[in-house]
C-alpha cells in the first residue's frame, strides 16, 4: 500500500517533465500515431434510431412511444452511414443498463424506479457487462444473437463499431446474470463490514442503510405516475457510495444516485494499492506497458474490467469510448489499454477526459487512442457560434495542443451536449456549418457527429427526465428528424425537408472530402493571425489556415458571421510560399466543398493573394492548382 502517493507522483512528474520538456511526448505521440488516417465516428443512440412512433409522450412507456431495434440497422441504413463519410459507428447504449419495462419472462430481475432515472433508463448505469439491453431485441431472449448480427452487418458496410464501457461506476443494482464461468461479478465477494478494502469492487458505509434523495423542485420519478414500484425506498445495505464519488448514504438528486463508484485500489484518503507507473513509461510501446503489469497484483476491480473488454474485443467490437476516464487512475488504462491493444492492435481507443492538464497523462501513459477535445476546442468554437467569442482564439489552443493534436477527437454534438439547432446553442443548424469545417478539417484527427446533426435535430421534445436540447437518453421516444430521413425503414430522405436534405448533403461532402484528401492527414499552418495583422476587412468572424501534402495544397477560410458578407486579399505568409514552392506568377484555385466557386492566387515579389469573397455561414476549401 502506497498512502498519499498521488502527491509524490505529481512532484516527481513536474520534475521529469521540466527537464525532458515536450520533446519527448511530440515524439511519443508520433510513434502512437505515426501514419494517421482520418477517421469518421458516427455516434448513433442505438433505441432511438429506428423508431418511427412520433408520440413522444412524456414519460411515455415502451407500448407508448416505442422504441428502435437493432434490426432497424438494416445493411441499407448502414450502407447510407457509411456514404455519408462515417467510418465508425459508435452504439451508444448497448450493454443492459437498469430499465423499468418488464422482462421477468426472460429472467431479467425488474429495476426499481426510485434508482432508474427516466422511463428508459441510463445507458451509464450498467446492470450487467456480458448481456445487452433487452429492448432493442426482437426476441430478449436472442438479444446478444441479435447485437452479434449487427456488428457482422456494420463490418459488412466497410464500418467499425464502437461501444460504450463505462469504468467509474455501474448501476446500483449490478445483477450479471451472464458473467462467464470462472470469472466473478462486481461486488460478489466484498467484504462489506469496512468502507474500503483493496479487493473491493466498491465503497462502503457500513452499518448505514442507503436513502433515496430527497425530491426536489417539483421532480418525481416516473413524473408522479403511481406504482406500487414508487415507494420511495430500495434495500442496500450497507449503502455504497455513489458513482459522482458521493460518500453520503443519501445522495442528493444532483448526485449519479442510480450509480454506484467502483473501486480501483484508491483508498478514502486518496492513497494507492497499486505501483505508479514510472515516469519513462510515457514513452514505453504496448508490450512494454504490458510487461510491467504481469506478475504485479491488481485490484479485482481491474481484472474484472479486463475481462470486461476482451469479451467485447472477442465479439468483433472493435473499439470502446470510456465514460468519465479521468476519475479512474491512469495506471489502471494502461494495465487494460495494453492488453485490449495486444489482442487487437487497431483497436479504437476514445476517452472522456476534461482536464486538459491530464491529456498527456491519459494519452501516453494510459495509452488512450484519442480524448474529447471539448474543454478547449469545442468550447472555443460553440462560444464562437453563438456570437460571444473571437477566432482569435482557435489557434493557440492548436499551438498548445502541437504534440497531441492527432489525438485530440472533435465534435460538436454528442449525448451530453446541446443540439446545434436548439435555442439554447445556436438555434439554427446553419450555424454549424463554418464550425463543422473547422472541426473537421484543422487537423488529422477523428471527427464525429451525432446522428440527426446533419439533419439539424433541435431536440425540441420534452419527454420525461430528460432535457429539451439535447436528445433525451433517458426516454423512450423518437427523433423528428431522423425518423423524417428514415421514411419508414426506407433510409432515403423521402420525408424530409429540403433544409434537412441540403444540410445533410453538406455533411456528406465535408466528410467524405476529409477522409479522402491527403492534405488532411499532411501538414497544417495557421494564417488567420497573418491576415489579422496584415489584411484590410479581414476580422475575427473570419478563420483560415492552410493544409498540404506532396500532392495537395488546400486554403481553408471560413465565415462564422451570420449576417455579413466580407470581401478582402487573404494572403499566405511568406514561409507558406517557400514551403509550396510557389514561384511568381498565377495560379488556379477551386473550391473542393462546392466546385462551384473559383479564384486566382497571385504571387509576387514574396506575396501571395487570393480575393475572397465570403457570404455569411459559407466555407470554402480551396485547392490550388499547379501545373
Amino acid at each position: 500500500m502506497i498512502r498519499n502517493a498521488g502527491l509524490v507522483i505529481l512532484i516527481l512528474s513536474l520534475i521529469l517533465s521540466c527537464k525532458t520538456g515536450r520533446n519527448t511526448q511530440s515524439s511519443t505521440a508520433m510513434k502512437l500515431k505515426n501514419t494517421p488516417k482520418k477517421e469518421v465516428v458516427y455516434q448513433v443512440f442505438t433505441r432511438l434510431f429506428g423508431n418511427t412512433n412520433t408520440t413522444n409522450k412524456p414519460w411515455g412507456t415502451l407500448a407508448e412511444n416505442g422504441v428502435g431495434k437493432f434490426d432497424d440497422f438494416s445493411s441499407l441504413a448502414l450502407k447510407q452511414i457509411k456514404d455519408l463519410g462515417a467510418t465508425y459507428i459508435w452504439y451508444t447504449g448497448v450493454p443492459h443498463h437498469a430499465v423499468i419495462t418488464d422482462y421477468t419472462a426472460y429472467g431479467i430481475s425488474n429495476d426499481d424506479p426510485d434508482v432508474v432515472k427516466g422511463r428508459a433508463g441510463s445507458p451509464y448505469a450498467v446492470k450487467d457487462y456480458y448481456q445487452v439491453d433487452p429492448d432493442m431485441a426482437n426476441d430478449p431472449a436472442k438479444r446478444m444473437q441479435e447485437f452479434e448480427a449487427l456488428i457482422k452487418r456494420s463490418h459488412d458496410a466497410g464500418l467499425k463499431v464502437i461501444i460504450d464501457i463505462v469504468p467509474n461506476h455501474v448501476a446500483r443494482k449490478y445483477e450479471s446474470l451472464n458473467t462467464p464461468e470462472g470469472l466473478i461479478p462486481f461486488g460478489k465477494n466484498d467484504d462489506t463490514s469496512v468502507d474500503y478494502k483493496r479487493d473491493n469492487d466498491f465503497y462502503y458505509i457500513p452499518n448505514t442503510e442507503f436513502k433515496i434523495p430527497e425530491w426536489q423542485n417539483g421532480y418525481l420519478p416516473l413524473g408522479g405516475e403511481l406504482s406500487d414500484a414508487l415507494d420511495n425506498t430500495f434495500k442496500e445495505s450497507p449503502a455504497k457510495w455513489t458513482g459522482n464519488g458521493s460518500r453520503n448514504a443519501q445522495p442528493n438528486q444532483n448526485d449519479w444516485y442510480e450509480t454506484v463508484k467502483i473501486n480501483y485500489g484508491v483508498w478514502p484518503d486518496g492513497g494507492i494499492d497499486f505501483e505508479p507507473l514510472p515516469q519513462e513509461s510515457a514513452q514505453w510501446e504496448i508490450k512494454e506497458h504490458q510487461e510491467f503489469w504481469t506478475g504485479k497484483e491488481v485490484p479485482a476491480s481491474w481484472v474484472k474490467f479486463k475481462d470486461i473488454a476482451l469479451f467485447w474485443t472477442n465479439k468483433g467490437v472493435d473499439g470502446f469510448r470510456f465514460d468519465m476516464a479521468e476519475m479512474v487512475p491512469v495506471e489502471f488504462w494502461s494495465y487494460m489499454n495494453s492488453a485490449i491493444k495486444i489482442k487487437n492492435p487497431d483497436a479504437f481507443l476514445l476517452a472522456e477526459v476534461y482536464n486538459p492538464s491530464l491529456y498527456r497523462e491519459y494519452i501516453f501513459k494510459g495509452k488512450m487512442d484519442y480524448l474529447y477535445d471539448k474543454v478547449e476546442l469545442y468550447d472555443t468554437i460553440k462560444n464562437i457560434m453563438q456570437g460571444h467569442g473571437s477566432t482569435d482564439h482557435i489557434a493557440p489552443i492548436v499551438e498548445h495542443q502541437k504534440d497531441i493534436a492527432v489525438n485530440m477527437l472533435h465534435f460538436l454534438e454528442n449525448h451530453d451536449e446541446q443540439r446545434i439547432a436548439s435555442p439554447e446553442f445556436a438555434g439554427n443548424a446553419e450555424k454549424g456549418k463554418p464550425a463543422m469545417v473547422v472541426s473537421t478539417l484543422l487537423s488529422s484527427s477523428p471527427t464525429m457527429i451525432y446522428f440527426g446533426q446533419e439533419l439539424g435535430e433541435p431536440a425540441s421534445e420534452d419527454l420525461g427526465f430528460g432535457d429539451p436540447s439535447r436528445t433525451s437518453i433517458f426516454d423512450y421516444g423518437s427523433v423528428p428528424s431522423v425518423v423524417r430521413w428514415v421514411n419508414d425503414k426506407k433510409f432515403d430522405g423521402g420525408k424530409s425537408s429540403t433544409s434537412e436534405l441540403e444540410l445533410r448533403d453538406f455533411y456528406k461532402r465535408l466528410l467524405n472530402f476529409s477522409t479522402q484528401n491527403s492534405a488532411i492527414t499532411g501538414e497544417y499552418a495557421d494564417i488567420h493571425a497573418h491576415n489579422r495583422q496584415n489584411t484590410e476587412w479581414y476580422n475575427d468572424k473570419v478563420y483560415s489556415f492552410v493544409r498540404w501534402s506532396d500532392t495537395e495544397k488546400l486554403i481553408v477560410v471560413t465565415n462564422f458571421d451570420a449576417q455579413d458578407t466580407f470581401g478582402f486579399e487573404l494572403q499566405l505568409p511568406e514561409s507558406i510560399i517557400k514551403k509550396w514552392h510557389l514561384s511568381n506568377g498565377k495560379y488556379q484555385v477551386i473550391d473542393q466543398l462546392y466546385g462551384n466557386q473559383e479564384g486566382e492566387l497571385n504571387v509576387y515579389e514574396g506575396k501571395a493573394e487570393l480575393r475572397v469573397d465570403i457570404k455569411p455561414l459559407q466555407s470554402f476549401i480551396f485547392k490550388v492548382i499547379q501545373s
